[in-house]
């Protein structure tokens, strides 16, 4: 009876059985198994590539991973039926009977496991990796997901969908990113499943004995990443997957957006009141509603009958604009884009050669396949007719592909480079490849100039063509928190630049949860407002004059943080670590931060602690890892380790700075990113460790950075010399600053040293944000007590050289 039962299992889950034969390659090994075929391929000291496939020929995803496999980066050994590959950091084992791989530390810890019974196996196309769970082992990251930032305990599914006001808990989403972090034992590590089909994760979900990752059809194709920490492990899936280039600084300010902003009357008036409010902000972004009848490449020639002027007009104002950019191309004769597309046969098709079509804003669609190199040649040569009016930004939506039914045939064909397969390999890849085409085709067009992208599908890798937001949520304190664990997700997922909409797309916000959302958005590396039709108006004055200030305050302070900010998205284009960080970046081990009350805390930039909380609290509980902090508002100091209680009335967002952190703002930042004033203020936080900042300035907008026009200078704090350093400037940009003021917080004593000059430290009071108006006669002045009472500040012109001070 047990044997039966085992061979029934066998044949209805084929395990890879042993290795019969294998040869070792440059880059790695190449074996043939009993009921598979295994490759490994070393991609660096801490990345290696497993790929089983269940024939010779193999299934692989061709647009997300693009670094190749070193050659003679391992050595490896053959003993006791134990083939081992080691690099500088990892060893990996392939046992030979059966096939079962473990990945070691090189003092043999074990990292990461197959679980010895199941490893691998194929359950008809499905292919199931099953890993052992390891003691309390956690799992983060994966990108766009609802849900905890512990995933332990929980399962998710990568297939791009349309989700039209989804729950705190519903998966899937618009967005997949089948990446993920795993930490145990004081290590860390991770897995990138690079291959497109539907996919799905359990994290010991109704189990607890392994974790697994399956796919319905292709390769099982993972890379495993392995780092000292979080950060390294993200910079390695950085080199794999491409870095999140600098933005055009323009489209890290304040976006405004509505579904929809029309006539171009109205758009002109929403513009011209944030300029008479002294409202900072960058961009206005027009939805479906500028187009002739939803038509992509067309402008309704009623309520905007000029765009050219329109656009000039709002660049005139300081703003740029966004344009939306469906994928669905209206069947319609004499529609110039769906003429061309067809003349040029660039649409997805069926089995027979047909095309397919579906419902959706504009009426019956047919769809370009991005696929194809054509395709997205002539999606670039139609973006031109945006490019050609002024409009540099882009906004890629309904690109899952989203029709009306929400059913796209998976029998539908992409050309996948002349390598044609089905929507169940193409599905999770269309987004990706639609904002591949638009920025490809818009940074030709634009002729030097960055262009901005949006998107609200994409696949591992859309960091290299856009930012990406949470598409369309709700208006609630509970999706307002789910946003900040999507963001924070994401970051962990390779996608820096990425946001929520600000105030809730789907229903009406209310006073106290715009001012809170505004805050919290603030803190985000993509910052816009958007509502919807039919909801109501969702800019900073439609709720009243006292939620007016208190936006104002915070947009202001974003922009005052501008320096540290884009210094911030330097950083990360070079080494993938987040603008907004999880706290299980730095404090990857420590158990608090995966508490559910604190699990959304996390850290803007390196120094800065934000702690989302809902509209609704006065008070709330923040957790202050190791260490010593400041309180933003107040300079009020904590030691880290414990929990404080936070004040958190509706003008007063719980921000603390790290002790030692090292923060540059322009305090005379006004309307606009063009206009961030000529006063450079390094604010230095007293601490107990040697802190470095790289302080990082370009022109902003065009590609001239890559050539060597940039200005950075590295700032270093050391308590232990008693002396703030700011070395001498790199590139050949020159900075508009004129004046530098040093601001030092929690300093002793008045005198320094500049360049060995004697200098004296002014001690004078600070704010960030201003007081709120008094609206109330017989009460209190709102956020009156946000303000430091005492900093010493020394002022000095700024220069090229190197700047040291001392005391």
């Amino acid at each position: 009876m047990i044997d039966t039962t085992i061979a029934t299992q066998r044949k209805l889950s084929n395990s890879l059985g042993d290795i019969k034969e294998y040869s070792l390659t440059k880059t790695g090994l190449q074996a043939t198994l009993d009921n598979a075929f295994l490759t490994i391929e070393v991609y660096g000291k801490g990345l290696i590539k497993v790929d089983i496939s269940a024939s010779p020929e193999r299934d692989e995803n061709p647009y997300s991973v693009i670094k190749t496999a070193e050659q003679d980066s391992f050595v490896s050994e053959d003993t006791n039926g134990c083939i081992k590959l080691s690099t500088e950091l990892v060893t990996l084992e392939i046992t030979k009977n059966p096939t079962r791989l473990t990945f070691k530390t090189k003092s043999g810890q074990v990292i990461n496991e197959d679980d010895p019974a199941f490893g691998t196996s194929f359950i008809g196309e499905q292919i199931t990796t099953y890993k052992k769970l390891q003691y309390k082992e956690r799992f983060i990251g994966l990108g766009e997901k609802t849900g905890p930032l512990d995933r332990r305990g929980s399962g998710y599914q990568h297939w791009n969908t349309d989700h039209f006001g989804y729950g705190p808990e519903s998966d899937p989403l618009y967005c997949s990113t089948p990446f993920y972090i795993g930490v145990h034992s004081g290590l860390s590590y991770g897995i990138y499943m690079d291959n497109s089909y539907k996919s799905h994760f359990n994290f010991g979900a109704s189990n607890d004995r392994f974790s697994s990752f399956s796919v319905d059809s292709g390769d099982m194709s993972y890379f495993f990443i392995y780092g000292d920490s979080v950060g390294e492990i993200l910079n390695y899936y950085g080199q794999l997957t491409g870095y999140t280039p600098l933005p055009p600084i323009w489209s890290v300010g304040y976006q405004q957006c509505r579904y929809s902003y029309y006539p171009d009357k109205e758009v002109e008036r929403v513009a011209e009141t944030f300029r008479e409010k002294d409202i900072p902000a960058d961009v206005i972004v027009l939805d479906i509603h500028y187009m002739e009848k939803y038509k992509i490449f067309t402008w309704d020639g009623e309520m905007f009958p000029d765009p050219e002027s329109l656009v000039k007009h709002l660049k005139e104002l300081g703003f740029h604009v966004v344009v939306m950019c469906d994928p669905g191309i209206k069947i319609e004769d004499g529609y110039s884009a769906y003429e061309s597309a067809l003349a040029e046969d660039l649409f997805v098709k069926y089995p027979d050669g047909s095309y397919y079509s579906g419902e959706v804003w504009p009426g019956v669609c047919h769809f370009p396949d991005f696929t194809m190199e054509k395709t997205r040649q002539w999606w670039g040569e139609q973006m031109k007719s945006y490019t050609d009016i002024g409009v540099d930004g882009f906004w890629n939506d309904m690109n899952e592909i989203a029709t009306w039914g929400q059913m796209l045939p998976e029998l539908i064909e992409f050309d996948f480079e002349g390598d044609r397969n089905t929507a169940r390999k193409g599905r999770n890849i269309y987004g990706f490849q639609m904002s591949r085409a638009t920025y490809e085709g818009t940074k030709a067009a634009l002729k030097g100039k960055r262009p901005f992208n949006l998107t609200r599908a994409g696949f591992a890798g859309i960091q290299r063509y856009a930012a990406v937001w949470t598409g369309d949520n709700v208006a609630s304190d509970e999706h307002m928190m789910v946003g900040v664990r999507l963001v924070n997700s994401m970051g962990l997922a390779g996608i820096a630049f990425a946001g929520y909409d600000v105030g809730g797309f789907v229903g009406n916000s209310n006073e106290q949860l715009f001012a809170r959302w505004v805050q919290i958005g603030a803190f985000s590396p993509f910052f816009r407002g958007h509502s919807m039709i039919n909801s109501r108006d969702s800019e900073p004055w439609s709720y009243g004059e006292e939620v007016e200030e208190i936006s104002t305050n915070y947009i202001k302070l974003r922009y005052k943080l501008m320096p540290y900010l884009y210094s911030s998205f330097y950083e990360t284009s070079k080494t993938a670590i987040p603008v907004a960080r999880s706290l299980a970046i730095d404090y990857t081990h420590n158990d608090t931060i995966y508490n559910e009350q604190f699990q959304n805390q996390y850290l803007f930039g390196q120094s800065i602690l934000v702690a989302p909380v809902e509209s609704y609290k006065n008070l709330v509980k923040v957790y202050l890892p190791e260490g010593e902090w400041y309180e933003f508002f107040t300079d009020s100091k904590f030691q880290g380790n414990q929990e404080v209680v936070a004040e958190c009335g509706i003008e007063r967002l719980p921000l603390y700075v790290k002790a030692s952190a090292i923060i540059p703002i322009c305090p005379e930042a006004n309307t606009n990113t063009k206009n961030l004033g000529e006063t450079l203020e390094v604010h230095i936080y007293a601490g107990l460790e040697k802190n470095t900042f790289t302080y990082y300035e370009d022109d902003g907008e065009t590609f001239d950075y890559e050539a060597g026009s940039y200005h950075k200078r590295t700032i270093t704090y050391d308590p232990t010399s008693n002396s703030i350093k700011l070395g001498q400037v790199e590139g050949e940009y020159t900075s508009k600053i004129k004046t530098l003021r040093l601001c030092l917080h929690g300093f002793e004593g008045n005198s320094f040293q500049l360049n060995n000059e004697s200098k004296s430290a002014e001690n004078h009071g600070y704010r960030f944000v201003d007081p709120i108006s008094n609206f109330d006669p017989f009460g209190n002045e709102t956020g009156a007590g946000l303000k430091i009472n005492n900093i010493k500040s020394i002022q000095a012109n700024y220069t090229n050289d190197e700047l040291a001070f001392s005391w």
